[in-house]
């Protein structure tokens, strides 16, 4: 396993001189890693902490005890390895329409504070696809109204505890696999560590958060629509001996009926006689191959 310069997105560098080598370094981001951290997002940090705070109550007054009398937990304790996630979990749906007042025992004050920052995390996801349009040549709504649908992105939150484990090599805290939706914002731990990318044929250890900065990684549903230039990347969670961490998993997918396919500004022409490209071809050999490719688009 390695450790790596993940890279560092600074919002605050959109707006001046170092915008395009901050737009440069977003697309090799989604280009290259599939996953980056995002600082000075303008999410309120002192509303993020009481997230992380209120979330750490409701885990030790409503989960902790039930987990650790759980089977998965008692099989740990007779050496046997488990198959299952070594996890704590629940999922609070935001948009289309929000289950939080469904979940048993959440507190008035988890529920106001959950429904204050999640329209903030939608607005940086927001800014997030344009970003990600603009790096990609298409129309700076493109992302947002694919997901839509017309009637709005589904959003949701998967909130999790990755219990202290006593035997943390027969257990994941959570099995290898990739997203299936959009992009993800992770609100995660600051001091306990445990999440992995997979890059370049070695896992990645992903540092606990500093300073609430937002950990994005891409899903599915942007690596079919940016016809593969974008990655939605392998990762996993490790189970920890030493502590519980903590992770707060914002979804930002398509609506359900949404109908996912590549932009075509990003697919190579298809169809085209070989014969009429080289006919082309002698009038734009000096050219730029890529506009060359979109007129033969055009042209089939």
């Amino acid at each position: 396993m390695k450790e790596m310069g993940i890279p560092v997105i600074d919002f605050d560098e959109l707006n001046g001189e170092e915008r395009s080598k901050t737009m440069d370094l977003l697309h090799q981001a989604c280009e290259k890693w599939g996953f980056f951290q995002v600082e000075n997002h303008g999410i309120d940090k002192q509303l993020m902490e009481k997230v992380k705070q209120l979330i750490n109550k409701y885990y030790e007054e409503n989960l902790k005890e039930s987990f650790y009398k759980s089977e998965m937990a008692k099989s740990l304790e007779q050496d046997i390895t488990s198959e299952k996630d070594w996890e704590s979990s629940f999922f609070i749906w935001h948009r289309p329409t929000s289950n939080i007042e469904d979940i048993p025992n959440l507190s008035d004050d988890l529920r106001i504070t959950m429904n204050e920052y999640i329209p903030q995390l939608i607005k940086m996801a927001e800014k997030l696809s344009e970003l990600m349009c603009e790096n990609l040549g298409l129309k700076k709504g493109y992302i947002k109204d694919a997901f839509c649908a017309g009637k709005g992105p589904s959003v949701g939150t998967k909130v999790a505890k990755y219990p202290q484990c006593p035997q943390p090599e027969l257990v994941r805290g959570l099995r290898e696999h990739t997203d299936a939706g959009g992009i993800i914002l992770l609100l995660q731990d600051d001091l306990v560590p445990g999440l992995e990318f997979f890059k370049d044929g070695e896992w990645v250890a992903i540092p606990p958060s500093k300073n609430n900065r937002i950990f994005v990684n891409i899903g599915d549903q942007v690596e079919v629509l940016s016809n593969g230039r974008y990655k939605s990347v392998l990762h996993r969670v490790m189970a920890d001996k030493n502590g519980s961490r903590l992770s707060i998993a914002t979804f930002y997918n398509p609506a359900g009926d949404a109908i996912i396919s590549p932009a075509p500004r990003l697919l190579y022409p298809n169809h085209v006689r070989f014969q009429d490209y080289l006919k082309f071809y002698a009038t734009t050999k000096f050219s730029d191959k890529g506009h060359r490719f979109e007129s033969m688009k055009q042209i089939a």
